[in-house]
């Protein structure tokens, strides 16, 4: 009766979160899940739907709109990230072709466009490629909570929204009702991150993280002695993903 107990018990269990949509691919994790003390989220494609819109561009230099738009979009043609698709989109005309293109996870990306380098992700990421600061109206633009993205010596500043999922502030609530402990852990700026946080009752946020500071944070509270369930778009988080002792790859996410 004992040696056919536990896998049946593990059976039904993971039935039951097909059911509800939720692929388990290894047996442990639902003993692991039903243990965890802290429940720690990546927001963009995890707790908003990911599904990212152009609201805004501030052209910085000599450049038009469109101009600054075809820059965005040929550097992030391939990118399946959820602000390049944003950027992508808000570019209508033909793309142009970027070469020697490398990602920097949770920094951005560098390519070159007609023998001219350019860089495009976090202002220190693409401000690093020719120095500089911002422009005086990206505080303003920092400041109303939405995402900004700058470009080599500070061509552009794009603006890019995302909205929360309609059944993230029950799950929210749920998980502090059963007493476990919610994180907020993004690579986003500390205002994008606290207007996400506000809206679904999150207190513990941390912001303007990279992929390494996520995976340090949750080695630091296992350390603490946390049992860390990871939630995360399985893109910029894969180490943070491999660090938690049971994590959730969001199948509508970024990218599986």
């Amino acid at each position: 009766s004992l040696s056919l107990a536990t896998p049946i018990a593990l059976t039904v269990a993971a039935g039951a979160l097909a059911r509800d949509g939720l692929l388990v691919t290894r047996g442990h994790a639902i003993e692991t899940l039903a243990r965890a003390t802290h429940f720690v989220f990546d927001k963009t494609g995890t707790l908003t739907t990911g599904r990212m819109h152009l609201v805004d561009v501030l052209p910085a230099a000599d450049l038009s709109r469109d101009d600054c738009l075809a820059l965005a979009a040929a550097l992030e043609r391939t990118s399946e990230h959820p602000l390049a698709s944003a950027l992508r989109h808000g570019w209508t005309g033909a793309v142009r072709d970027a070469v020697d293109v490398r990602s920097e996870p949770g920094q951005g990306v560098e390519g070159l466009i007609d023998g001219r380098r350019y860089r495009i992700g976090r202002p220190d990421f693409a401000l690093a490629l020719a120095g500089g600061g911002l422009p005086e109206a990206a505080g303003e633009w920092l400041a109303s909570g939405d995402t900004v993205v700058d470009e080599a010596g500070c061509l552009a500043l794009f603006r890019i929204g995302d909205e929360l999922r309609p059944e993230a502030a029950r799950l929210v609530g749920q998980l502090h009702a059963l007493g476990k402990r919610v994180v907020l852990l993004t690579g986003d700026a500390e205002s994008v991150a606290r207007r996400v946080a506000d809206a679904l009752g999150i207190s513990d946020v941390r912001a303007a993280v990279t992929p390494q500071g996520k995976h340090d944070c949750v080695r630091s509270l296992q350390a603490a002695g946390a049992v860390v369930a990871m939630v995360g778009d399985g893109v910029n988080d894969a180490p943070v993903l491999a660090q938690a002792q049971v994590s959730v790859a969001m199948g509508g996410g970024a990218q599986l």
